[in-house]
């Protein structure tokens, strides 16, 4: 296996192009524990750790630019205010130890349905810049889960950065699993109020073949607030509605049984999942008001 650790953002690029084939690691939280464990034996393996603009974040034309070497540290440390669900969702990641090294680039690379960052990404209705020695490509989040742990990149490609949306209301992120700590997810949600847009974000992990959007619940609960005035009147969010929200983006998943859990657990986990994010972001947008 050959190691190779470029020091240029161009560099790395043209490592890529030579080596299609080559392995993109930066915090390694994933890749290596395959390799130790034997379930992969790449060719190459392409360090990106040195090239220091993947580490930086900013502003970006209304948006947030997260290089994908920032840390769950760093979001959590640095960008709470800003991006609160990545921020809440980072803080389940692993252990100290793993949050110090996991990377977003990383957790985007393995696409794993259950991957943390994934609902959160989704819900804020994330941009994923690509690039090659051919040129950068802007991929909508919507579009880059195409499988399993499959994503869109052509095989000469490395994720640079995401482009996020910064909150302009409250977000909340909730995970199932069997433990407390360092637990790999039964079933996630993520969700957004846009109070600028009047529009609700959502995101659901470890329940479909790939990390989705509950469409249908997210338009269903925006206009409900609209149609109820609660969005000028700052009302009590209805159980009722509150619930049926909760239905809906339970119908929008498409969980299996598997030895984390049966379908049949994570649908009624989202369910409540769900109600319970809405009603919390609810009531942090009422408390704000």
């Amino acid at each position: 296996m050959d190691f190779l650790s470029p020091t240029t953002w161009g560099d790395a690029l043209q490592v890529k192009a030579q080596h299609p084939d080559a392995v993109a690691i930066c915090g390694g939280t994933d890749v290596m524990v395959e390799v130790n464990f034997d379930h992969r034996r790449p060719d190459v393996l392409l360090d990106l750790t040195r090239i220091r603009e993947l580490r930086e974040w900013g502003p970006d034309d209304g948006r947030t630019r997260l290089g994908s070497a920032v840390t769950y540290t760093t979001i959590i440390d640095e960008l709470a205010m800003t991006l609160p669900g990545l921020a809440i969702a980072s803080r389940t990641v692993g252990s100290p130890q793993i949050r110090n090294r996991g990377t977003i680039g990383g957790n985007l690379g393995a696409a794993s349905p259950a991957g943390d960052s994934h609902p959160v990404l989704l819900a804020t209705d994330t941009i994923i810049e690509v690039e090659s020695v051919r040129g950068v490509r802007q991929i909508p989040i919507e579009a880059f889960y195409t499988g399993v742990k499959r994503h869109a990149l052509e095989p000469d490609e490395l994720i640079k950065a995401i482009r996020t949306t910064p909150a302009t209301g409250p977000q909340q992120f909730c995970k199932i699993g069997t433990r407390n700590a360092m637990v790999i997810s039964v079933a996630s949600f993520s969700f957004a109020l846009h109070t600028d847009t009047r529009t609700v974000g959502t995101g659901i992990g470890s329940a479909a073949p790939t990390p989705l959007r509950a469409v249908d619940a997210g338009r269903f609960l925006a206009d409900a607030l609209e149609d109820l005035d609660l969005w000028d009147s700052c009302g009590e969010l209805p159980t009722e509605v509150a619930t049926e929200f909760g239905e809906q983006v339970k119908a929008a998943a498409a969980p299996i049984d598997d030895v984390r859990g049966t379908a049949t657990y994570r649908l009624h986990a989202l369910s409540v999942m769900a109600r319970r994010a809405a009603t919390w972001a609810w009531d942090d947008y009422r408390r704000a008001a």
